[in-house]
């Protein structure tokens, strides 16, 4: 009987080893549910919207579901989507994706190559024009971030100021702002202040200061030329020379202060221009006293400049992660984050401008801007805009330049043409030094 026993026991734990395997083995080799994980921005607004779109999707496509995350806290987006690329934990998709860091992303292996989808160059040039979607072209020649949204710097004025000063809008070009500012920059009350001032700048030397300012002239004064082409310098031109003079010309003759001031004074009426992008019209709106009343127009041009009038669009994209298990699906919510009811929504709820073509004449939009006329500026701006090119240290070389904006344009220690040649030849070290 116990021998019995003894050859029974070893075939019972056999089988319940056994079953445990092949339990676990199940289980390892079950297939994973299919879905994506999306990452939004984190602002409410952009949440919403990605909220509401996912909703939609889901509900048509129950076979794919897409869960939705905020991109995690950090003192950047880049830092996170490096961070993740290096631990093998993208989203399959993210909507925050910023053009200057995109050299980055590729050479860590992180993303997808969009044009090799067949319908990629049909769908997108229905939408974007072909030099708008050239400037998002990689090195290799490539594209890895889908156009999505462009918020177009401009030139936000006082209604009041301006006509209190007898001073007629647009600014078109260099000299009408400074003649404009000399008439504007007076003691009207004669109490022995400055009244209003043209225009303020914040006057720290940080790099996305120079975004506000040098930047969108300079791609205007270029004709809608970035920093860099094929990889190579090419601001080192008399576009960022005539720029670096124009800026120091207003701080040398008074019309913008050297200080730093506290709150905003675009609202409390002590300046007559606000560099800004579309955000600021939702901003007014809600803080500015009632009877506020502002204008926007293009960023100036040099006197002796022919052609487009272009500026920063402060650009964000949409790539597709290289981990993803479902590319066609990724691609396909992708183009349903642009599509026509999107790009409505993105409108109607964040006051952001999608990069579509004839955003005025297309019905989906038109009860949009018809509620908010002051978006139509933006609207037709949108065409003519440019990003920041996708280079590596792209932080660093506008660090440079706002160190050498600091010293010749606000505080008049080098010519601009001295400045913009020390610029170039800094950022080239920076570049050699660090591949």
């Amino acid at each position: 009987m116990k021998f019995k026993i003894f050859l029974i026991l070893p075939i019972i734990a056999w089988l319940l080893l056994t079953a445990c395997s092949k339990g676990q083995q199940g289980k390892a080799e079950a297939k994973p549910r299919r879905g994506l994980t999306y990452w939004c921005a984190s602002n409410p607004q952009e949440y919403k919207l990605a909220k509401e779109l996912v909703k939609a999707w889901n509900q048509r496509h129950p076979e794919i579901p897409v869960k939705l995350q905020t991109l995690p806290a950090s003192q950047s987006s880049e830092e996170v989507l490096l961070a993740a690329i290096a631990g093998k934990t993208t989203p399959d998709i993210c909507s925050n994706m910023w053009p200057g860091a995109m050299d980055e992303f590729i050479a860590a292996g992180g993303l997808l190559r969009l044009d090799t989808f067949p319908d990629f160059r049909s769908y997108v040039t229905e939408r974007v024009m072909e030099d708008q979607l050239k400037t998002f072209q990689a090195k290799d020649g490539g594209y890895y971030q889908l156009p999505w949204k462009t918020n177009p710097i401009m030139v936000f004025y006082n209604k009041k100021i301006f006509r209190k000063a007898g001073v007629q809008p647009p600014l078109v070009t260099y000299s009408q702002f400074l003649s404009a500012a000399q008439k504007i920059v007076q003691d009207f009350d004669g109490d022995g202040q400055i009244d209003h001032w043209m225009l303020y700048r914040d006057i720290k030397p940080i790099w996305w200061q120079r975004l506000f300012d040098y930047y969108p002239f300079y791609i205007c004064a270029s004709g809608g030329r970035t920093l860099f082409e094929a990889d190579s310098i090419v601001f080192n031109n008399q576009a960022s020379v005539k720029v670096f003079r124009f800026f120091q010309t207003m701080y040398r003759r008074g019309y913008m202060p050297v200080t730093q001031f506290q709150g905003d004074q675009f609202l409390a009426e002590r300046l007559a221009t606000q560099i800004s992008g579309p955000w600021l019209v939702a901003h007014i709106q809600k803080f500015a006293p009632a009877d506020f009343e502002y204008g926007i127009m293009p960023i100036p041009k040099p006197d002796d400049y022919q052609g487009a009038v272009y500026t920063y669009g402060d650009p964000k994209n949409i790539s597709i992660f290289n981990n993803t298990k479902h590319p066609r699906a990724a691609w396909q919510f992708a183009k349903w984050l642009i599509s026509r009811h999107a790009d409505q929504r993105l409108l109607e709820i964040c006051d952001q401008i999608p990069m579509r073509k004839n955003l005025l004449s297309d019905s989906s939009f038109i009860a949009y801007f018809k509620a908010k006329p002051q978006m139509k500026m933006f609207a037709l701006q949108a065409p003519f805009t440019r990003g920041v090119d996708g280079v590596a240290d792209l932080k660093e070389i506008f660090n440079i330049i706002s160190q050498e904006y600091e010293a010749s344009v606000i505080y008049g220690r080098r010519p601009p043409e001295e400045a913009i040649e020390r610029a170039a030849k800094r950022v080239k070290v920076i570049r050699e030094w660090n591949r």
